[in-house]
């Protein structure tokens, strides 16, 4: 279940990318779409327009869905919150001295 909704939730991303870089740009410099009547315009009838800004909002608005719903059902685990929860209070740390009281193994003078 999460792998169809993961597929088409990439899926959505490219078509969102692709739709978003067809739009005409209002600022001149982006998009491929911008600039001029001439023949570089790919889409520059305002009914293509109204259909490709329709397109981008169905679009956002079910990639936001898939992501909402991958988080739901990634995120179900009973298991315990915190690190500290998870350890063993019987295992001795690590950290704490020695109980051998027998004196250094290590010569200090020679």
């Amino acid at each position: 279940m999460i792998t169809v909704i993961l597929v088409t939730h990439i899926l959505l991303a490219l078509a969102l990318v692709g739709v978003i870089l067809m739009q005409r740009s209002e600022g001149g410099a982006l998009g491929m779409g911008g600039g001029g009547a001439g023949g570089g315009s790919m889409m520059s009838s305002r009914g293509a327009a109204n259909l490709l800004t329709r397109t981008t909002a169905i679009l956002a608005t079910c990639f936001i869905a898939t992501s909402i719903m991958l988080a739901i059902l990634s995120g179900g685990s009973d298991g315990p919150s915190s690190v500290i929860d998870t350890t063993d209070p019987k295992a001795p740390s690590s950290s704490s001295p020695s109980q051998d009281r027998s004196g250094p193994s290590v010569p200090l003078s020679q």
